[in-house]
């Protein structure tokens, strides 16, 4: 298995609660094990990863999974919360960067080159102040500058364009169609 995949969004049915002693993560309308989910995923808790992430460990069942640390999550009481299990790399976790935060706001998407397409300057996808993306797994920050201005800085964390690895060539489209931020067109 690779150090990541092309999902931003692999599932998210239910929602979960977090033993921080056991280290399992036990869902409620859960189907972990028929999801296609595997060990080296990464677990985001709360809306924008509020609460935190994790690196599964094992799937136990359909509603049980171990996860590796509990040092990327927030430490709160995690029950009944929404969450979304992704494929982004998880060097990402031990990076303070990309620690949740609201503003500034610092979020990591799978970009493809026909996603790039959608943010070039007069496409119609997002504001121009995303354009200049690289295809592959992109550190984004926002945040509002003293004068109201939205602000967005983008680092390319991993390449993804025309890369094989394993059984798994990452092509011309690279990340999954499963985008809500950086949308296939």
């Amino acid at each position: 298995m690779a150090l990541w995949g092309t999902a931003d969004s692999l599932y998210s049915v239910g929602t979960v609660t977090v033993n921080y002693t056991a280290k399992t993560i036990t869902g409620s309308g859960t189907s972990f094990t028929a999801a296609g989910i595997s060990t080296g995923d990464v677990i985001t808790i709360g809306a924008g990863g509020t609460f935190g992430s994790a690196v599964i460990s094992a799937i136990t069942s359909n509603t049980v999974i171990s996860i590796a640390k509990t040092q990327s999550l927030s430490g709160a009481v995690i029950s009944g919360v929404a969450y979304s299990i992704s494929e982004k790399p998880i060097f990402t976790l031990e990076d303070s960067s990309y620690l949740y935060s609201a503003n500034p706001k610092h979020e990591v998407y799978g970009v493809d080159n026909l996603e790039i397409t959608t943010l070039a300057p007069g496409a119609s996808g997002l504001s121009t102040q995303y354009g200049g993306i690289h295809a592959g797994w992109v550190g984004i920050h926002t945040y509002t500058d003293m004068h109201g201005n939205l602000r967005v800085k983008s680092e390319t964390l991993v390449a993804m364009s025309g890369i094989t690895t394993g059984a798994t060539t990452y092509n011309s489209s690279g990340d999954a169609d499963d985008d809500a931020i950086f949308a296939n067109p």
